[in-house]
């Protein structure tokens, strides 16, 4: 362990005693759960601060996936593990694959299950890891740490933008090194946790939501949505194949053998299939249609 640099624990945010909860410890199972359930309460309203950030960060997000690059996510220990779990639920949420949204952390895919804590030190071990995913300035990167400190999260940040790349952060860290560092910096401020030191809490609550907003409303912009509709839906078990044939249906309002009928002449898209019955064309003409309107079904029927 180097123990070189000197870090004043005072200085963190998220390093903060909550004066609320001193005496968690001689409390009942309910006095427990009731305190930690008031804390999880004000971390939508500290969100809710930060959503004009959000929203530029979403807007940022959407030109570069439009433009061919690609959302990636960096991040340690409790951090890095919600931008991996963001990361891969957009594939079967939304059909968008590691070509366009992935994530990698501190100590790689064995630190999911054991934590790997030296790993988030090091700032060349974060360059090595990005250059392994081919990172371009096409791309942009979202730094994740609860402390706003990570060296592992600035080095990636630093090579990012040494590339020219756009960088966006979320931390629970104001003014912090990570949240200077970025283009757009998500920093919702959300008081001591319920215990010290613990940033799995709100902390992360805090971050699961954010990312929760830039991952969806990108995708919605990107088409992905129609509606309320998730019509990029990934038909890879019978649970989905059945949920395609329902948003079809919901969509259009046709009838299950009409539904199922046109998934099955579009490989089970049901966007095409959607697009196919609005519009009455086939499954060529509909792809078509959505290819020249960035996949955003409600603008090809503004111009029926």
């Amino acid at each position: 362990m180097n123990m070189k640099d000197n870090i004043n624990l005072d200085e963190i945010y998220t390093e903060q005693r909550n004066p609320l909860t001193m005496h968690i410890d001689e409390e009942s199972t309910e006095g427990i759960i009731r305190l930690m359930n008031g804390e999880d309460a004000k971390v939508a309203l500290a969100v809710e601060k930060e959503i004009p950030n959000i929203v530029k960060a979403v807007d940022l997000i959407t030109e570069a996936i439009r433009g061919g690059g690609r959302l990636i996510y960096c991040g340690c220990g409790t951090s890095g593990r919600l931008g991996i779990l963001d990361a891969v639920e957009c594939l079967p949420t939304f059909s968008a694959d590691s070509t366009v949204i992935d994530a990698f952390m501190a100590g790689g895919n064995d630190a999911l299950f054991k934590a790997v804590e030296h790993a988030e030190d090091s700032r060349e071990l974060a360059v090595k890891d990005l250059k392994e995913r081919h990172f371009t300035a096409k791309d942009i990167l979202c730094g994740i740490a609860a402390s706003g400190r990570t060296p592992y999260v600035i080095g990636a940040m630093e090579y990012a933008k040494s590339l020219g790349a756009k960088v966006i952060s979320v931390t629970c860290a104001k003014d912090s090194e990570i949240d200077k560092l970025s283009d757009i910096g998500i920093a919702p401020k959300l008081g001591g946790e319920v215990v010290t030191g613990s940033t799995r809490l709100k902390s992360g609550t805090a971050q699961k939501m954010i990312l929760n907003m830039l991952s969806t409303a990108t995708m919605i912009k990107l088409g992905k949505v129609y509606g309320n509709l998730m019509v990029d839906v990934k038909a890879t078990n019978n649970k989905l194949v059945e949920r395609c044939i329902r948003i079809v249906m919901a969509a259009t309002g046709t009838d299950r053998e009409n539904a199922l009928n046109c998934l099955e002449k579009c490989g089970f898209s049901a966007k095409t299939a959607i697009v196919m019955i609005l519009c009455a064309v086939d499954a060529g003409e509909a792809e078509k249609l959505l290819n020249s309107n960035y996949g955003r079904i409600s603008d090809i029927l503004r111009k029926e």
